[in-house]
């Protein structure tokens, strides 16, 4: 299970670079957003070890809802952080959701201005 969501993601965005031709800068900003996410899990998971202030969950959802959602993934299995909390996890997939209809319909728009 743990990189079948990614996996899933990267024939969507195959498929829909065959349909619409998406922008390389595409495969960039998932890239740079996954790094910039797995970085904040790791920063809250030792904040949280260490007893210190913590990254907002919001901020967490808000960087997967940006694109770095693969990043959260790979983190919240490698680093066993955030993978419990039902609550958080329900939120996380939606802003999953969110994101990928968001590049699919982005990408179809920019292909009708073409």
């Amino acid at each position: 299970m743990t990189y079948l969501p990614i996996l899933a993601f990267a024939g969507v965005y195959l498929a829909v670079e065959l349909i619409w031709a998406v922008p390389p800068v595409a495969a960039a900003v998932y890239l740079g957003a996954s790094i910039a996410c797995f970085i904040a899990y790791a920063v809250d998971k030792s904040a949280a070890q260490s007893r210190r202030r913590r990254t907002p969950e919001s901020t967490l959802f808000l960087l997967g809802l940006a694109g770095g959602w693969p990043g959260a993934v790979l983190a919240q299995q490698w680093l066993r952080h955030k993978s419990i909390k039902r609550g958080f996890r329900a939120k996380f997939w939606l802003t999953v959701l969110l994101n990928v209809g968001m590049f699919i319909w982005i990408a179809f728009l920019l292909d009708r201005l073409r």
